[in-house]
């Protein structure tokens, strides 16, 4: 027998009730470039002018919202942040990495390094979820790698170059790229995905590369070392100067990304995409420190991201039924993390979600809970 919920009042009713970490809430606007592509883009060859168009266009917008210095290019592939991990042990990583990891994302860079046998034994700097160490040098590695925004957690962490270490800094920014902060000055190689902040589908990784890390490519393609064809990135690199992919893309994807790029450029950039998830994040967890038996579960404020928000609720409230009545009434995808086993909720704050919703998201949590729809 399923759990019967009371219909939330409409004042309470968010105009968009997606708040999901990913796939996240796709703007009405993609959809029509979708429909827009139909026939002249979507359906055609990915070598010919119709596609790579689309692919330079999304290149050149991506380099404009990140300010990439002079030499950095974005790189793109197929397989999503998960085959890049896989990628970066085969042609990033020389002979030892070093991670900080501090929830279920930022550990898979490091067990993909440890798993690989022609690499040494990385050198993990470990936190609590819930928590996140700083940024810092780790002797004896050619590499430090660690997660700009934890999506399990929703802890963040800055993107710096530690004094005292040469090695390449590379950004798992797969939820973080687009809503969070970043000079790119302080990493050589930011990768991240399509279907968080860029709102589209997922299936592909992005990367903004730099000269460093694009020359440390070039030298471990160069060695003796054994690289598949699908994971080499110096394929890549080649592939997307000539803005194309090795393999056949998705293309509505592409057509997707490229209208939510083009929409963050028109709408203030990055910085303005940040001042977006920066309000939306303010009203959530001033919301969370006001209300009983609700708290942020990232204790620092500090390490609070701004585009995943994560709540934590006393033994008395149950938020798997906040969860459920909310999603018969169309406010969906906030439940927690399935490996974490909290009882909270985890809210999604990607640019293309407006905070009036986030405050109507507050309101209609109100309502579960003080109608004594989520007691435990």
């Amino acid at each position: 027998m399923t759990d019967q919920f009371p219909t939330l009042p409409a004042e309470l009713l968010p105009a968009d009730g997606r708040f999901g970490c990913g796939p996240s809430k796709v703007r009405s606007e993609q959809i029509d470039a979708i429909v827009q592509g139909a026939s002249g883009i979507i359906g055609t060859s990915h070598r010919q002018a119709a596609v790579k168009d689309v692919v330079g266009s999304l290149r050149e917008g991506l380099s404009e919202l990140f300010s990439l210095p002079e030499g950095y290019e974005i790189i793109l592939s197929l397989g999503g942040a998960t085959a890049f991990w896989d990628a970066a042990t085969f042609g990033l990583i020389e002979k030892k990495s070093g991670h900080l990891s501090f929830g279920e994302f930022s550990s898979k860079f490091a067990k993909a390094s440890k798993q690989a046998p022609w690499l040494e034994a990385p050198v993990v700097v470990e936190a609590e979820p819930g928590d996140a160490p700083a940024p810092q040098a780790i002797d004896g590695v050619d590499l430090i790698g660690w997660a700009h925004n934890e999506t399990s957690t929703g802890a963040m962490v800055p993107v710096e170059r530690p004094a005292g270490t040469d090695a390449l800094i590379a950004i798992d920014a797969t939820s973080g790229a687009g809503g969070l902060p970043v000079d790119m000055r302080n990493t050589d190689v930011y990768y991240f995905s399509p279907q968080k902040c860029f709102a589209s589908d997922g299936g592909l990784w992005f990367a903004a590369m730099s000269p460093k890390a694009i020359e440390r490519i070039e030298k471990i393609n160069a060695s003796d070392r054994f690289i598949p064809a699908f994971l080499n990135l110096q394929t890549a690199v080649d592939n997307s100067r000539k803005n194309q992919t090795y393999n056949t893309p998705a293309v509505g994807t592409l057509l997707m990304m490229d209208s939510q790029v083009k929409w963050m450029n028109a709408n203030g950039g990055l910085d303005g995409m940040v001042q977006r998830t920066t309000a939306s994040s303010d009203i959530l967890y001033k919301w969370a420190e006001a209300r009983e038996g609700a708290t942020p579960f990232v204790t620092d404020p500090a390490k609070r991201s701004l585009v995943v928000g994560t709540i934590d609720f006393d033994d008395a409230i149950d938020a798997a039924k906040i969860a459920k009545a909310l999603r018969t009434n169309g406010i969906v995808d906030i439940e927690p993390y399935r490996k974490l086993g909290r009882n909270q909720l985890r809210i999604g704050m990607f640019p293309a979600i407006d905070s009036q919703d986030v405050e109507k998201l507050t309101k209609a949590i109100d309502w579960a809970i003080d109608g004594g729809h989520a007691n435990a």
